[in-house]
């Protein structure tokens, strides 16, 4: 097995996170396999909000994860909001999701962040069994409001 790398991903570095994206769409959606849309991943590098890690094996990303750095209203302190992580089906069960998580802990200290937060979908999703081994219930539930619903009501 290569050394693995976990490190922030650049606008250069669309066309290799295009695949995984639509890769993570499909196992989360199921249906259609998604073409890889490198616009979007341009798009998504480029956020002003958003940062993405990626996971190498030498040159191939392996592996990505979506986070933002919030404020959290109640102490004053700033938090982490893992948002999406991914691992190739290949490269799972290697320790790269806890590669990539135990980066945004170190970088979190470097941030002062309270905690890091973890948003993860309800259901089976391959992320399970790594959250419920590193992660503790949060005390909030969350829910979601589609905006076309507001819109139209």
């Amino acid at each position: 097995m290569s050394k693995t790398e976990i490190k922030a991903l650049s606008s250069q570095e669309a066309h290799k996170l295009a695949p995984l994206i639509a890769e993570n769409a499909q196992a989360l959606k199921r249906g259609a396999p998604r073409r890889p849309d490198e616009y979007y991943a341009e798009r998504i590098l480029a956020d002003k909000t958003a940062e993405v890690i990626g996971a190498f094996q030498g040159e191939t990303l392996i592996g990505f994860a979506v986070y933002f750095d919030l404020p959290e209203l109640i102490t004053g302190l700033r938090i982490g909001q893992l948002d999406d992580i991914y691992v190739h089906p290949d490269f799972r069960n290697q320790g790269i999701g806890r590669k990539m998580i135990e980066h945004l802990e170190v970088e979190g200290k470097k941030r002062g962040w309270m905690h890091l937060r973890w948003l993860v979908p309800s259901g089976e999703t391959p992320a399970v069994a790594l959250y419920e081994k590193i992660a503790e219930p949060d005390r909030v539930k969350s829910y979601i409001i589609p905006i076309d619903r507001v819109a139209n009501s």
